[in-house]
C-alpha cells in the first residue's frame, strides 16, 4: 500500500484484537490505511499478513514521521496517549483517535454506555440480558467480548457498551442515549499520574450524553458537565424521585423504583449488596431507554453473575467458596469484602495478592478488620498489603494457590465464605485473571 500523504490516509497503531477490528472496519470501506505495533510480534500480526497482504504493517518503536504521514492515528486501548511518538505526532497536527469514536460516528441505533472502576462488566451483561428479555435485537460489547466496531449492524436496535479509560482517553464525542460511570477507584495508577487524570479520562463517557445513571453513594460518579440532562440515580438507600434504591418493609428488603417496590432481594441469584448496587444501575440504565419492568425483573431473577466475579464455586463443611479473581484492584475487592461479609453469617477468610499495579492499599483495612477472620497473602506485594492491613486481623503468607487454598481450608469455620478477591492483578503468577480462576475453582472442587 502506498503512503501518500492525504486527507484520507488512516494509520492504526496496535494489533490486538480492537486494532484488527479496525483493519477489518476500513478495508471493507476502502479506506487508506497502515498499521504501526510497538511489538516485533504483536498477536493478530499472522491473521493480518494472511487476510491482508497488500497492508504495509511496522513493528517496533514508533517511527513519529511515518505517524505524520496519516491525518488521523487509530490508537490501541493498550497504548498510553503520553506515548512521546503519539504526542509528538499529536503535535504536528495528527488527530488521535481511536475504535470507539469511529463506532459512535457510525452507530445507527441508541448507545448505552457504561465505564467504572468496578462491576462494569457484570452491569453491561445484565442490561444486554434485560433488552432481550424485552425483545430488543441488542449488540453487548466494547471492553467486554466483542469490539465494538465487529458489533455494527443496521439490523441492530440497542448497543450496550463497556468502556475501559484507555478506550475513552480517544473518545472525543460518544453521544450515547444514556452513560454512567458507576464507580470510582485508584485503578491503573502505573498510567495516570493520579485519581484526578483517571476520573477525567473516565468522565469522557458523558461527552454528548443525552441521559446520565448516577451512583448516588459515590460523588466522583457524578459529570462533570451537563447541568440539565436528564438524571437518574441508584444506590442502597431508600430511593426518591427518578432513583432506584433499597426499602425495606416488614423485615423483607426491595428492589424499589421512587415509592414503587419492584422485587424481593432474596429473590437475586447474585450475592452481596455489591451486587444489589448492581442490580438497580442495570435497572436505571434500562429504564433510561424505556425498558419495561416486567422483562428487566424477569432477566435480574435469572442472571446468574459473571465467571471470576464473586462466582460461586461451591459448599464444603458449612463454607462457601467464591471465585472473585476479576478483582484485580482495590475497590473491586472492598465491594466484595463488603458486600459479600455483609450477606453471610460468619465471616470470611480472604485470599489477597498479586501485583498492584502501584496502588495503595491503606482503604482494606476497616473493612477487612469488620468482615475477615483471616486473611492468606501471596505474590509480589503481599508485603505492601500485610502492612496496610496492619494488625487488625490474622496473617497468613502462601507459597502458592493451592497451599493458600490448603490454609483457608483449616482457617475457615462452619458459615464463613472463602473469598479469592486480591485487590491485584495476575501478572506475577499467572498468564490472567481468568487462569488464576479457573486454577482457584479447580483447586476447591478438588477438596476433599
Amino acid at each position: 500500500m502506498s503512503l501518500i500523504a492525504s486527507d484520507h490516509f488512516r494509520i492504526i497503531v496496535g494489533l490486538g484484537k480492537s486494532g484488527m477490528s479496525l483493519v477489518r472496519f476500513l478495508a471493507n470501506r476502502g479506506t487508506s490505511f497502515a498499521v504501526a505495533d510497538t511489538r516485533e510480534n504483536p498477536p493478530e500480526l499472522v491473521t493480518l499478513r494472511r487476510d491482508y497482504p497488500h497492508v504495509e504493517v511496522r513493528c517496533g518503536e514508533l517511527d513519529v514521521e511515518f505517524l505524520c504521514r496519516a491525518d488521523e492515528l487509530y490508537v490501541s486501548p493498550g497504548l498510553a496517549i503520553a506515548t512521546p511518538a503519539l504526542q509528538a505526532a499529536a503535535a504536528r497536527g495528527v488527530k488521535l483517535s481511536g475504535d470507539i469514536d469511529l463506532f459512535a460516528r457510525n452507530a445507527k441505533a441508541p448507545i448505552i454506555a457504561i465505564s467504572g472502576s468496578n462491576a462494569k462488566s457484570t452491569v453491561t451483561t445484565l442490561v444486554g440480558e434485560m433488552a432481550a428479555a424485552a425483545g430488543k435485537r441488542v449488540a453487548v460489547g466494547g471492553n467486554l467480548g466483542t469490539p465494538a466496531l465487529d458489533l455494527l449492524s443496521d439490523d441492530v436496535e440497542l448497543y450496550v457498551m463497556e468502556l475501559s479509560s484507555f478506550q475513552l482517553e480517544t473518545t472525543h464525542d460518544l453521544g450515547a442515549e444514556v452513560a454512567t460511570v458507576l464507580n470510582v477507584s485508584e485503578d491503573h495508577m502505573d498510567r495516570y499520574s493520579g485519581l484526578p487524570a483517571y476520573h477525567l479520562a473516565k468522565h469522557r463517557i458523558f461527552r454528548g450524553a443525552r441521559q446520565v445513571v448516577v451512583n448516588r453513594q459515590d460523588a466522583l460518579s457524578r459529570p462533570l458537565m451537563g447541568e440539565g440532562l436528564p438524571c437518574w440515580t441508584f444506590g442502597l438507600s431508600k430511593p426518591d424521585f427518578k432513583a432506584f434504591g433499597i426499602r425495606e418493609e416488614n423485615g423483607e428488603k426491595y428492589l424499589a423504583f421512587e415509592f414503587q417496590n419492584l422485587m424481593p432481594v432474596r429473590e437475586l441469584k447474585i450475592r452481596g449488596a455489591h451486587n444489589q448496587s448492581n442490580a438497580l444501575a442495570a435497572l436505571a440504565l434500562g429504564h433510561a431507554v424505556g425498558l419495561p419492568f416486567d422483562a428487566m425483573l424477569s432477566a435480574l431473577r435469572t442472571f446468574g453473575g459473571l465467571e471470576h466475579r464473586c462466582q460461586w464455586v461451591r459448599d464444603l463443611d458449612g463454607v462457601s467458596y467464591y471465585n472473585d479473581s476479576k478483582a484485580t484492584n482495590v475497590g473491586a475487592a472492598l465491594a466484595a469484602i463488603e458486600g459479600l461479609g455483609a450477606d453471610i453469617e460468619g465471616k470470611l477468610v480472604l485470599i489477597a495478592g498479586g501485583d498492584g499495579k502501584g496502588a495503595d492499599f491503606k482503604d482494606l483495612k476497616g473493612p477487612v478488620a469488620a468482615h475477615c477472620r483471616a486473611v492468606v497473602l501471596m505474590g509480589r506485594d503481599s508485603d505492601l498489603i500485610a502492612a496496610a492491613l496492619g494488625e487488625g486481623v490474622q496473617q497468613v503468607r502462601a507459597t502458592s494457590l493451592d497451599d493458600a487454598i490448603a490454609q483457608c481450608k483449616a482457617l475457615a469455620q462452619p458459615g464463613d465464605a472463602v473469598l479469592l478477591s486480591p485487590a491485584c492483578a495476575s501478572f506475577d503468577m499467572f498468564k490472567n485473571y481468568e487462569e488464576r480462576g479457573q486454577l482457584f475453582a479447580r483447586a476447591v472442587e478438588a477438596l476433599a
